[in-house]
């Protein structure tokens, strides 16, 4: 099984250190519950997953967090992701009657698209939720880390923001559901913003211009409305000159105190100029490391460039989001980005420590793209994911543990850097193996539907019949759509009841 990850070593090394080590090395803990999911490390004694442990050495002088460190495969490290793209962009494919490009599904992604009911942290940072469930699968569990920043009400005004719109005006945007969404999403957008926040507009078909500089709302939004209503298709899709072109007028535009980002609204189907994301984004690299700009990038139309957006995004220090429709580009552009332009977090990342006492196999779902070796966790020179208030982010595993297994089971931290000052911050979480729930239907609701969407992407990924899906994966998608509807009436959800109807779709599709 791809990315499965074998204990068997450090159960061995484990047994040979505890025979030698004057203190005894300890790995589980005692606490936790079903209620909770969970307690702090710092309650722990013992190792973490961002915490040295205390010196339990052995005769030769080593440590057994030293053994951990030299063969680190209890450990799994990735950067935070907010982006929701790919599942947006598969409803897309299903409702159009085909089934997506397997290359295009990320589970993560699927995972991320719904509410949680994870605590909320009274101030910056994260709160942290480590809890589980186990499955019909013989010993294997589906393990959720959960981390959720504080709301978006909280006393004082956000700063304002510096907004430059990237607008792709190629040929092929102009196809329904593209230019013309783009359009009407800025144009409501602008009467949504503040008084005290700013936009620039750039275009690029086969070059890029600035058609309007870094300008305040306040007193100038008809010139705003003007220079929207103006935009019209031309030629080829130079996306690199673009970007290049954007940041440009960006760093003009910048404002100190302000949060500065650039939005980039294209089919991403680049054909003239740069068309690969690295090399875009090295034109471009001083002014986002220097200056902190951000990218939120918006996938717009049937036929959409998701690889080149998904990684111009993740590398370029933000994230994507795919709008089909203008009741989606409308919650886009006029609720959630004027809400979530603050930023709570700089890169961002997690890390989860499973004890090999208690744990044989473990494999992250998805994350492909936003794996970190596990030694630069704390190397805040390596870029993690930026997060803003009102966000969640879950990540799933599927964990197989030793038959009989009691004590401690997992141990999750994530650490971000302060947006404003850079400093490093942590918070940790821990998961006992006797607050599984018994079954995934005695989960919480939410953690069932968790579950539902990162099987869903498992099957549309798989397309075969093969022996490494996720533990406790419903027979088929008609399965899987009963359980999707019954969580769209229990949690009273619109999105859990698109979720079912999304994979009745791919029902169809498949037969």
């Amino acid at each position: 099984m791809q990315g499965v990850r074998t204990m068997e070593r450090f159960r061995t090394r484990t047994a040979l250190l505890a025979l030698t080590a004057a203190s005894g090395l300890l790995l589980t803990a005692c606490g936790g519950s079903a209620d909770s999911g969970g307690s702090k490390a710092a309650d722990r004694p013992e190792y973490g997953a961002g915490e040295p442990a205390p010196a339990h050495g052995d005769l030769d002088g080593t440590s057994e967090r030293d053994d951990l460190r030299e063969d680190p495969d209890h450990l799994s490290t990735f950067a935070l992701d907010v982006d929701t793209a790919s599942y947006d962009y598969a409803r897309r494919a299903l409702a159009d009657g085909r089934l997506p490009d397997p290359s295009t599904v990320r589970p993560e992604e699927f995972v991320n698209s719904f509410r949680q009911d994870y605590d909320r942290p009274d101030g910056d940072g994260f709160s942290v939720t480590v809890d589980g469930a186990r499955t019909d699968d013989e010993d294997w569990s589906l393990v959720r880390v959960g981390l959720a920043t504080r709301t978006t009400e909280r006393s004082g005004e956000r700063p304002p923001a510096a907004l430059t719109f990237v607008i792709d005006v190629s040929g092929s945007m102009d196809e329904p559901g593209r230019l013309d969404l783009a359009k009407e999403s800025l144009s409501v957008m602008t009467d949504r913003l503040r008084d005290e926040d700013s936009v620039a507009l750039v275009t690029f078909s086969d070059e890029a211009e600035t058609v309007l500089p870094m300008t305040r709302l306040d007193g100038n939004r008809d010139q705003i409305q003007d220079a929207v209503s103006d935009l019209d298709t031309q030629d080829s899709t130079n996306l690199g000159a673009g970007v290049e072109t954007g940041y440009e007028t960006a760093v003009e535009g910048l404002r100190e105190g302000a949060t500065n980002r650039v939005v980039l609204v294209s089919d991403a189907l680049a054909n003239t100029g740069d068309t690969d994301a690295d090399a875009i984004l090295e034109r471009i690299a001083g002014e986002r490391r220097e200056h902190g700009i951000t990218l939120f990038g918006v996938g717009v139309g049937s036929d959409y460039g998701d690889a080149l957006m998904e990684r111009l995004a993740d590398k370029g220090d933000g994230h994507t989001v795919y709008v089909s429709d203008s009741g989606e580009a409308r919650k886009v552009f006029s609720e959630q980005l004027p809400r979530n332009v603050d930023l709570t977090a700089r890169d961002a990342k997690a890390q989860v420590a499973f004890d090999p006492e208690t744990v044989e196999e473990f494999r992250l779902v998805g994350y492909d793209n936003r794996r970190v070796a596990d030694e630069d966790f704390r190397d805040d020179r390596v870029d993690g994911g930026e997060v803003g208030p009102g966000h969640t982010v879950t990540a799933l595993y599927a964990v197989r543990t030793e038959p009989g297994a009691e004590g401690h089971l997992a141990t999750a931290t994530v650490r971000w850097l302060d947006p404003e000052t850079r400093d490093p911050h942590e918070e940790t979480g821990d998961l006992e193996t006797d607050a599984l729930h018994g079954s995934l239907r005695a989960a919480p609701s939410r953690f069932q539907v968790t579950a539902v969407a990162a099987y869903f992407a498992d099957a549309l990924r798989s397309r075969d019949d093969r022996h490494d899906r996720l533990p406790g994966a419903p027979a088929g998608f008609g399965e899987l759509a009963d359980r999707a509807r019954v969580l769209s009436d229990t949690t009273e959800d619109g999105a859990v009841r698109e979720l079912a109807r999304a994979i009745e779709q791919a029902d169809r599709q498949r037969d």
